[in-house]
């Protein structure tokens, strides 16, 4: 058996990008790995804007976890990297206001993270994974593309309804700002 360059590459690809996604959904969902837990987590979620947060924190959890399962193991590799660009679109929407860089805090690894999956779920697999051993039956291109648009669909939903609630914790922020300052009492 000859083994194939590409087809190692995309296992160990897989294997990175699936395996830092499993970590971080263990954080969330399990408290694994010095992670806040579900409990941290959806209090977490909550001051970020994503309402409610307990729902908020096992769909996250679940996308990281899932999808890096997903990936890891080359099983419905389409599905799995929508699934993981929908869940870190959510995360870029968090750190965008940090700007670009991780060190000051910006969206640059869960944006590389949700780009891999994407890039992952459009090559496919390779040889090496359960899709290739069961036929591609999980991995047809109509699924991967119905996946996406689940996705797409999925995440502006979560992000636009998040950006109202930050919206709307600014406005009454300032609105007592300004009642504080009325009342003399600043």
């Amino acid at each position: 058996m000859c083994l194939n360059r590409k087809d190692l590459g995309l296992l160990a690809l897989r294997g990175a990008v699936g395996g830092v996604l499993i970590v971080h959904g263990a954080q969330k969902l399990f408290g694994w790995f010095g992670g806040g837990g579900l409990e941290g987590t959806a209090q977490a979620m909550e001051h970020m804007g994503f309402h409610p947060g307990r729902q908020s924190a096992i769909a996250a959890g679940a996308g990281e976890a899932g999808g890096g399962v997903l990936l890891v193991a080359g099983l419905a590799t389409g599905a799995a990297g929508a699934v993981v660009a929908g869940t870190m679109a959510g995360a870029v929407a968090v750190h965008a206001p940090a700007g670009f860089f991780a060190t000051s805090g910006g969206y640059e690894y869960p944006a590389f993270l949700g780009t891999a999956g994407l890039a992952l779920g459009l090559a496919g697999p390779g040889r090496y994974s359960l899709d290739h051993l069961t036929c591609h039956v999980l991995d047809r291109p109509w699924m991967g593309l119905a996946a996406f648009g689940a996705s797409v669909a999925g995440a502006y939903g979560v992000v636009a309804r998040r950006r109202h609630v930050v919206r709307l914790r600014e406005e009454r922020a300032a609105m007592e700002a300004d009642a504080q300052e009325g009342s003399g009492l600043s």
